[in-house]
């Protein structure tokens, strides 16, 4: 059964960008951690696209080799052909933005794990499941990994899938310049010529720049070199030629590049163009694979290559399926795109992981709560939040779906284990108390201290805001709420809010509706709601109509629990599960509070403090599924 759209073949390492822009990587002071390699980068941008894609390379058995592992999973690539090699380590490329056009880079791959990749490594059923396999021009630089790749291809043929070609030169991984040169796109070699000749035949589509191009055709004139490899191939031939889009050629090649088939170019501003000829491969896969013509499957490319040069790294920059269409729909608001914020929100939320259909949190991030019980010191405090986080492992026993709210103040070690379970993680950042809202210490006048957070972990903030709050104190918080979810942005953290305006005033079945539309009014995109309960069924539909007139992508929202008893919860979580927005809940006290107050006076031991924590939680998670199970 072809299960698997196209198989993607090759590189795989570490990509460390520079995230300062315009120096020397000398003066790098500090670097972004993403997946590279130009299959990798592939097979998870057409995934993004909708293709079910798959990866034949190797890692390391190491930290780094883990996280390619992860993220391909995380991005829905297929990772049986991803095999760990125990003596090897994962490549890593160290590399910067100088300019729109320098990108100074260096390949640390001696002896990597990719290029240990052997002939026995392809499985044939793996190949198989394909509808295509597209190795890059990498792996035919080596007699090792060129047997590997050129097995892949013949199973595949045999197997009636197409194959295509990603030439990927770089002259640096063919040994042709020293280990400073990595930015270095094009030497003339006859050994390469040579090399790459002897395998076109067996592609049904080539792509390359016209300088790869060069090199497979052996002539620096573009026409020439096309016609070099059209004698030797009878693939379409995809030339990428920068801001001029690119041309296919599925037959003789013209004299005027202008004569081939094409697809719009995007006026748009260079920002960093590594990786764009990887996103430009993603949108052609979708094309070529869903047999769209030359000109659909040329914008498409052209649109993803577009994306990819505006934003920062190689596979965080290409868009999902749901982003393509909205820029294509849309068209060009400002040439610089990573500042166009409808596609930046549209780029964020469908790129940010896969969906919680159901998230059941343990809140135990309460703070002055704490602070306020005999016998409480802060010591003793976070001892307790240790003994919280063991009985939400516990009950949650590595199962996904659950969660925990926990403060660094006083839970700092329980957020250290938690790091090791498959636990969602919420922290708050407000410092306890009336409005206006004010940020903890920690956090930073500039939200500086985020950078230090495991990407993870969602930021959570409680906001006490109603909507007959003055304009002074609603420009006050909003300020410093949109600051706070542009720092979570930048940083790559989720945003969980949580607006209380039951303690400011009186409040109706219109007034969290109210409070949600000003905050999105406010340009404020949460990815996450928490809500007090509601009372009627009405204020529910219309909180949720709130949020998904503004935001159809949001995650979703969940219900907190005001220290309510279980009957109480029960009836609040059957009037909430009636809505598909809300996800679960976020609640402490019915957990804790009871159990916290005796530990404290040493009425129970630890051991009894989790037992029975471990029992209300459980509680909870049953009156939540139970009341999710009457609406299906």
């Amino acid at each position: 059964m072809k299960d698997l759209d196209v198989i993607t073949i090759g590189r795989s390492s570490v990509d460390l960008y520079g995230t300062q822009v315009g120096g020397r990587l000398e003066d790098m002071g500090s670097f972004s951690k993403y997946i590279g390699g130009s299959p990798t980068n592939i097979a998870a941008g057409a995934a993004r696209l909708g293709l079910r894609s798959g990866l034949i390379t190797k890692v390391g058995d190491e930290h780094m080799g883990r996280f390619i592992r992860e993220q391909l999973i995380s991005e829905g690539v297929d990772v049986t052909g991803v095999q760990t090699d125990p003596d090897r380590l994962t490549a890593l490329v160290i590399l910067g933005i100088r300019d729109q056009e320098q990108f100074p880079l260096i390949f640390y791959r001696e002896n990597c794990a990719d290029m240990a990749l052997a002939e026995d490594d392809i499985d044939p059923h793996y190949i198989a499941r394909a509808r295509a396999v597209v190795p890059t021009g990498t792996h035919l630089s080596h007699p090792r990994t060129e047997a590997a790749v050129l097995k892949a291809i013949k199973l595949g043929r045999e197997n009636g899938a197409r194959t295509g070609l990603d030439i990927d030169y770089r002259p640096n991984l063919w040994g042709l310049s020293g280990h400073g040169d990595g930015e270095n796109r094009f030497i003339a070699s006859d050994k390469v010529t040579k090399k790459l000749r002897s395998t076109l035949h067996l592609f049904d589509l080539i792509v390359g720049t016209e300088e790869e191009f060069h090199i497979a055709g052996g002539s620096t004139n573009t026409v020439e070199a096309l016609r070099s490899v059209r004698a030797v191939s009878d693939a379409t031939l995809v030339c990428k030629r920068g801001p001029m889009g690119a041309t296919a050629f599925a037959g003789d090649i013209p004299d005027d590049l202008d004569l081939g088939e094409s697809g719009p170019g995007f006026p748009i501003e260079v920002f960093n163009v590594l990786g764009a000829g990887d996103g430009f491969m993603s949108g052609l896969l979708r094309g070529w694979l869903t047999d769209q013509d030359w000109s659909i499957t040329l914008t498409w490319a052209n649109a993803c290559g577009a994306l990819a040069v505006s934003r920062h790294g190689c596979t965080p920059a290409y868009p999902s399926w749901e982003e393509l269409q909205f820029f294509l729909n849309r068209g060009v608001k400002t040439p610089a795109l990573r500042h166009d914020q409808p596609l930046e929100q549209v780029h964020w939320a469908t790129n940010r992981g896969s969906d919680r259909p159901v998230l059941r949190a343990f809140a135990f991030d309460h703070r002055a709560q704490f602070e306020e019980m005999e016998g409480a010191t802060p010591q003793k405090i976070g001892c307790f939040k240790k003994l919280c986080f063991r009985a939400a492992t516990r009950v949650a026993d590595g199962r996904s779906g659950y969660g925990i709210l926990c403060d660094s103040r006083f839970g700092r070690e329980a957020l250290f284990h938690a790091g090791n379970s498959n636990l969602w993680v919420g922290r708050p950042v407000e410092q306890p108390g009336p409005p206006p809202l004010i940020l903890e210490p920690e956090i930073g006048p500039d939200f500086g201290g985020l950078a230090e957070w495991p990407l993870g972990h969602v930021v959570k903030v409680l906001c006490f805001c109603h909507p007959d709050d003055g304009d002074a104190l609603w420009a006050k918080q909003t300020d410093t709420l949109k600051r706070l979810f542009h720092a979570c942005r930048r940083n790559r953290l989720e945003l969980l809010l949580e607006p209380i305006p039951s303690k400011i005033g009186p409040v109706d079945d219109d007034t969290t509706p109210q409070v949600i539309q000003r905050l999105y009014d406010a340009d404020i995109y949460p990815d996450w709601w928490k809500l007090e309960p509601f009372q009627s069924d009405d204020a529910w539909r219309s909180a949720c109509r709130a949020i998904e007139r503004n935001d159809p992508y949001t995650r979703g929202v969940v219900v907190l629990g005001l220290d309510a008893p279980l009957d109480e919860l029960k009836a609040s979580f059957e009037l909430a599960a009636r809505h598909g927005l809300v996800k679960g809940f976020a609640v402490g006290r019915t957990i804790f509070a009871d159990t916290a107050r005796a530990w404290m006076k040493g009425e129970i031991d630890d051991d009894g403090a989790v037992a029975a924590m471990s029992a209300n939680y459980d509680s909870l998670c049953r009156l939540w599924d139970e009341a999710k199970a009457l609406e299906r």
